[in-house]
C-alpha cells in the first residue's frame, strides 16, 4: 500500500475544488488550475478533504497513486503560498539584474545571457549575486531554476557557477607540485 497516497488532502478556506470524470480543478481568486488524473484511480470530496483510492491494485496503479496524490497536493499548496527556489552566483564579476522580463546574467562568458522569464514565474534579484525564482507551480518553479543553473554549472575546484543557496558542492584538490 501507498503511505503518502493514503494520506488524505486538507482543503485550506477559500480554494474550490471540483471533480469531473478525469480532472480536478482547483480554484481560487487567482484564477483555475486543472490536473488529470489516470482512470484507474477514484478521487472522492469529503468535508475538506480529498481522498484518493485506487481501483484495483496493479503495479502500475500503485506507482501513480502517490505521485497523483503529491501532484493534487502540490497544486492545492500552490494556490495558497509560493514555492521559491533561490540561487547565488559565485564567481568574479558573475552578476545577475532584471531588465523588465529579461533576466540579464553575466557569468564570466564573452556576452550577457537574457533569460526571458516565463509566464507565472516572478523572479527578485535580491542583491547582484542572488536571485529568487518564485511561482505557484512547483514544476515550474524548479525547471526555471534548473534552465538557469545549466548557463553555469559549479564546478568543483573553485566553487564557481550558478548554485542553489542550499547546495553543497563537493571539492576537489587541484595539481600537485
Amino acid at each position: 500500500m501507498s503511505r503518502t497516497g493514503n494520506t488524505p488532502i486538507e482543503i485550506p478556506e477559500g480554494i474550490n475544488v471540483s471533480l469531473n470524470d478525469s480532472n480536478i480543478v482547483v480554484k481560487n481568486n487567482s484564477g483555475e488550475k486543472q490536473l488529470k488524473f489516470s482512470k484507474n484511480l477514484e478521487i472522492t470530496i469529503e468535508k475538506n478533504q480529498i481522498l484518493i483510492k485506487p481501483k484495483d491494485t496493479n503495479k502500475k496503479t500503485k506507482m501513480i497513486w502517490g505521485t497523483t496524490r503529491s501532484l493534487l497536493n502540490n497544486l492545492i499548496l500552490g494556490c495558497t503560498t509560493d514555492f521559491v527556489k533561490t540561487l547565488k552566483l559565485v564567481g568574479t564579476g558573475y552578476k545577475a539584474a532584471l531588465q523588465g522580463k529579461i533576466l540579464k546574467i553575466s557569468a564570466g562568458y564573452s556576452h550577457d545571457i537574457n533569460y526571458e522569464i516565463p509566464e507565472g514565474i516572478n523572479i527578485k534579484c535580491k542583491d547582484a549575486n542572488t536571485v529568487e525564482v518564485s511561482g505557484s507551480d512547483k514544476n515550474q518553479v524548479g525547471q526555471v531554476a534548473a534552465d538557469i543553473r545549466s548557463y553555469r554549472k559549479p564546478e568543483p575546484y573553485k566553487g564557481k557557477g550558478i548554485k542553489y543557496e542550499n547546495e553543497h558542492i563537493l571539492r576537489k584538490e587541484g595539481k600537485k607540485k
